[in-house]
């Protein structure tokens, strides 16, 4: 008989630093959290990217905190957004890491409400198709998987419900003009990095930050490459694979039938 694994939480960075973010730039600022690690850029007011490994290990029934706050871990000189600055703007607080993919415990939960974690989302873009692929990852994970995301946003100007805007907070919080999610979907099991192949599921989408995103469409039909976020954001996902399983994996777009 196969020896009982528990379900494991493991490295939010098992698949690289995408920008080699470190903490000698505000710009590309690293915070390292139990639940998550992200670059945060000052100069914009959120985060280049935020990684994070989702398994059954994570979830639980903590109830949802929405105690919405400055992260303190950023360094000094540094804006620290507040949930006001977006309060009146058209835009919703939209959770790069989900608040439903940590709910074993209130302190988890609690962490997803830092607003280095938080971006301007057009509401129908977070209530509506943002929302529902994180509701697929959530059951992918019930499953039998574990996945690793990465998500983040890029561009300058979006659409909420007061129309398009540039900035927030005086200028101290960039609307962005897109939102990306990037998953690598593995059966759960150790040793994660030496499990994942060319055959290894990956799921990339980049969205507009509008209010015209559901016409007619759904989040599987912003499907692109990895290879196309690359290039528009100029950072290195899957760094950790080896050059010529990078290429296999981030020229695909994910092709699976969606129910």
């Amino acid at each position: 008989m196969p020896r009982f694994r528990p379900h494991r939480r493991d490295n939010h960075l098992t698949l690289g630093n995408p920008s080699e973010a470190r903490t000698a730039s505000t710009d590309n600022y690293l915070l390292t959290k139990p639940q998550f690690t992200l670059s945060y850029n000052c100069s914009t007011g959120t985060a280049n990217w935020v990684s994070w490994h989702l398994s059954k290990a994570w979830k639980g029934s903590a109830t949802r905190q929405d105690n919405f706050r400055p992260d303190g871990a950023l360094p000094t000189g540094c804006y620290r957004v507040t949930k006001d600055d977006y309060t009146g703007s058209g835009f919703d607080r939209g959770h790069l890491c989900p608040s439903d993919d940590r709910d074993a415990s209130q302190e988890d939960n609690s962490a997803t409400f830092l607003m280095t974690n938080i971006i301007p989302q057009s509401p129908d873009l977070n209530r509506e198709t943002w929302r529902v692929l994180e509701e697929y990852c959530r059951n992918l994970v019930d499953q039998g998987n574990e996945l690793y995301i990465i998500a983040g946003a890029y561009g300058k100007g979006g659409s909420g419900s007061e129309g398009t805007r540039n900035t927030l907070a005086d200028g101290k919080v960039t609307v962005p003009a897109k939102c990306w999610k990037i998953i690598v979907v593995l059966p759960e099991g150790g040793n994660d990095l030496k499990r994942i192949n060319s055959s290894t599921r990956l799921i990339a989408v980049d969205m507009p930050n509008r209010q015209s995103v559901n016409n007619g469409k759904y989040w599987y039909d912003y499907r692109v490459s990895i290879d196309a976020i690359e290039q528009a954001t100029g950072f290195d996902f899957l760094s950790q694979l080896s050059t010529g399983l990078q290429s296999q994996l981030e020229s695909k777009v994910d092709a699976e039938r969606i129910q």
